[in-house]
Order: C-alpha cells, then structure tokens, then sequence
C-alpha cells in the first residue's frame, strides 16, 4: 500500500469517526431538555435512557426528566388532566432547594440550578419533594428519582462528546495539514532532482 493510499484511507476513518461522535452527541448539545414530557420527543430513545419520574397526589400530578442542563417537569391537574400554567414550583433534595422557572413556550418547568443538577447527576437514589402553589391550591408530591451509573454519564454526556467531535475535528484538520506539507515536499524533492542534470 503506498503511503498516499494510506494516508486517503486515514482521513476516511477519521471523518467517519468525527461524523459519528457528532451523531452521538447531537441530543445531547442540542438536546430539548424543556420537551414536552408526554409529547413525540419523550418517547424517542433519547428521552426514554434519561432518569425520569412521575408522582401524582389528589390535585396534580408531575412528570419529571432530568437532562443535561435542567430538570424539567409538566404538570396537570390530576383530576381532569389540565395543564398547570404559571404556578410556583420548588423542588427539595438533599437539603438543597430550588425553584423551577415557568417556560411557557413549552407549557413546563424547568429547575436549572447548578448545585441540584450536580445532586441529581450523580448515580444513586434522590429523593424528591416538589411544593407546587397554585392560586389558592397548593400540594407537596414526593417521589425518588433513580440514575442508574451509565444514566450519570449520559447527563453529562452531551458536553463530553462534544469535546470529542472538536479533538476528532482538530486531529483530521492536522492530519490534512500534514498531507498537504508531505505532498508540497515530494513535489519540491521531484521537482529539484528533475532540474538537476
């Protein structure tokens, strides 16, 4: 195999390789995060492999999904199944609480502290009690929410393989630089032992 062929057949692999990093990471970095829970895109595979959980009392119930940049939830009234809009909404874990910022493009909520998307991240079994205050209406939901040790990783994922697609990116752009400096020497050497006589 000559060394051109080789070369061609690294680049190959390595824009391959680059491209499927990218695929893999796609939901991650652009992941919905704020996705309606019970809409088309919680039922695709990303959706599904995030820690997920649902709690329901006599007035509402919750579903909850932890993504790579917040935790987000719907809520409805439990009895007729209508969304709770523009309601306060605190969550409670491990002794840190914080509050879930109503989206209403979305319909959701969504807690983005970073101190409780640390705790949520980590694998284990979290505890959770949601205080939702709605008008004159106001109920405590408690649930547990799992993370399973690869469901951890996945979490935090989207950023991590974004690194990878940009060190698979920067190895392919040196790797063309390096061909391009060979080819511009051998055609140099060529050149230099053709005008000799």
């Amino acid at each position: 195999m000559s060394m051109t062929t080789l070369l061609r057949a690294l680049v190959a692999g390595l824009l391959a390789a680059t491209l499927s990093l990218g695929a893999i990471a796609g939901p991650g970095a652009h992941g919905p995060d704020g996705e309606h829970l019970d809409g088309p895109a919680a039922n695709n595979a990303t959706a599904s492999s995030r820690p997920r959980i649902e709690a329901a009392s006599d007035q509402f119930e919750l579903v909850a999904t932890l993504g790579t940049k917040e935790f987000s939830m719907l809520i409805d009234r439990f009895a007729t199944n209508e969304p709770v809009l523009g309601a306060q909404v605190e969550i409670e874990s491990g002794g840190l609480k914080a509050k879930a910022a109503f989206q209403a493009d979305m319909g959701s909520y969504a807690v983005a502290d970073a101190a409780m998307l640390k705790l949520l991240g980590n694998p284990g079994d979290h505890a959770l009690v949601f205080t939702i205050i709605d008008g004159n209406e106001s109920d405590l939901l408690d649930a547990t929410l799992k993370v399973a040790a690869d469901e951890a990783h996945d979490s935090h994922g989207g950023e991590f393989l974004g690194g990878k697609v940009w060190i698979g990116t920067a190895v392919l752009a040196t790797l063309l630089i390096g061909i391009a400096v060979w080819r511009r020497r051998t055609r140099t050497a060529k050149t230099r032992q053709g005008g000799q006589p």
